[in-house]
């Protein structure tokens, strides 16, 4: 990872209510089945260190991270 946020998609068993949900500010929720798909902006190798951790803390089983894209300096927030 460099120095641009990275998007990014987590994918989790189960689906997460509002209260577990606000253990990941700043990413957007998905429901698919049985499962619930994270998406969100991370800063860098740390940040991402930090929500696996949230994610193993919490006691969910993570299913998959995938790397969407790098967002560069000139590409607009998402909404």
């Amino acid at each position: 990872m460099g120095d641009d946020p990275v998007l990014y998609e987590i994918r989790v068993e189960g689906s997460l209510g509002p209260t577990l949900l606000m253990a990941f500010p700043g990413f957007v929720p998905e429901q698919q089945g049985a499962e619930t798909v994270l998406t969100g902006m991370v800063a860098d190798a740390a940040a991402l260190y930090g929500v696996l951790a949230q994610v193993e803390a919490l006691g969910l089983d993570l299913l998959e991270v995938h790397k969407v894209r790098h967002r560069r300096r000139q590409d607009p927030e998402p909404p």
